[in-house]
């Protein structure tokens, strides 16, 4: 279990990452290929990044066993400004934390003449392993990365809109299962048991397409707090939220009942909705009686559930939304 420790301070100085990381995408997707799937789709990934990227995987491995620790210079801080901004970081790496963290890394199993050398710190070898990680990046990721960052951008920013209207107590309140917000204590399954303590620094959450069953946290407790957690997935799951609203269309609404009635792409329940827009049911089903008595959706009753749905002129009202969108 991770206890992660917050003061009235933390609170207002947590948020969620703005872009998705791709060196924490890079290091949770070699934890995935090493292990036993059962989706088809996942074992053919896995089938074609061993085929095509065998020479960088036998310099990475190495540093990313299939469990437990990997060293936190492989994530830089950076990284969130894009792939070539964190391995620039992390070639940076001082020797002192090299050799610390390869050392560490030492400690769970026998340690790889090639993480041997790493720790050394050469130019040769950090340029190595530079080489290796961007061409990991090509085979492993290719045109999939906008499906990544689709899903990362749909849980951001549902997370982040949750955040601005009912605050970070509210937003740590949407994971569910496997990360318990118990105020002060934000808490998850993990692999050890240890304590996390803020401190007034706050806590940087990154969702990730790769990472799945358990939050990864940085080891160091130096380095500024972070925690990666799965990005809630599409399709059977939960729907992804819609992009944030117009300006013009915000100020006509309000920034709430825009998000609203901007969730409705076709027909959905109020439960659904409130899940869309990052509402509560209570606020869900306010919002859609003044937005039906407006005449911008339609309201039907099915059973137990009322559906909801765009009508014309909700839609035109929408459609003047993208423009503004489109020409700001």
């Amino acid at each position: 279990m991770l206890r992660i420790h917050f003061t009235a301070g933390d609170l207002v100085r947590t948020r969620v990452a703005d872009n998705p990381d791709p060196l924490w995408e890079s290091v949770l997707s070699l934890h995935q290929l090493q292990e036993r799937q059962s989706n088809p789709a996942v074992i053919r990934w896995q089938k074609r990044v061993i085929r095509n990227g065998r020479a960088s995987l036998r310099l990475l491995l190495p540093l990313v066993p299939a469990r437990g620790y990997f060293p936190d210079f492989l994530t830089p801080a950076e990284s969130a400004e894009g792939f070539e901004a964190g391995l620039d970081a992390l070639l940076s790496t001082s020797r002192a934390q090299l050799s610390g963290q390869i050392a560490r890394l030492a400690g769970d199993q026998p340690l790889h003449p090639w993480a041997r050398s790493v720790a050394e710190g050469t130019s040769p070898v950090l340029r190595r392993l530079g080489e290796a990680l961007r061409d990991y990046q090509h085979h492993a990721f290719g045109r999939s990365w906008q499906r990544i960052r689709a899903r990362i951008e749909a849980d951001r920013t549902w997370r982040a809109r949750t955040q601005w209207h009912g605050g970070t107590d509210a937003m740590l309140r949407t994971f569910g299962r496997g990360l318990c917000w118990r105020p002060p204590v934000l808490e998850s399954d993990y692999p050890v048991d240890m304590d996390m303590h803020l401190e007034g620094r706050g806590l940087l959450l990154i969702p990730s397409y790769f990472c799945h069953r358990t939050p990864v946290a940085l080891a160091d407790p130096s380095l500024p707090p972070t925690l990666v957690y799965p990005a809630r997935s599409v399709g059977p799951g939960p729907t992804p939220p819609p992009a944030a609203a117009g300006p013009r269309l915000a100020r006509l609404l309000g920034h709430t009942r825009a998000a609203v009635l901007e969730s409705l792409g076709g027909e959905c329940t109020t439960s659904e909705l409130a899940r869309r827009a990052g509402v509560s049911l209570s606020s869900a089903s306010e919002h859609a009686a003044v937005l039906r008595s407006a005449g911008l959706i339609s309201s039907n009753r099915l059973r137990n559930c009322v559906h909801h749905s765009l009508t014309p002129v909700g839609l035109a009202l929408l459609d003047v939304g993208a423009i503004d969108r489109s020409v700001r």
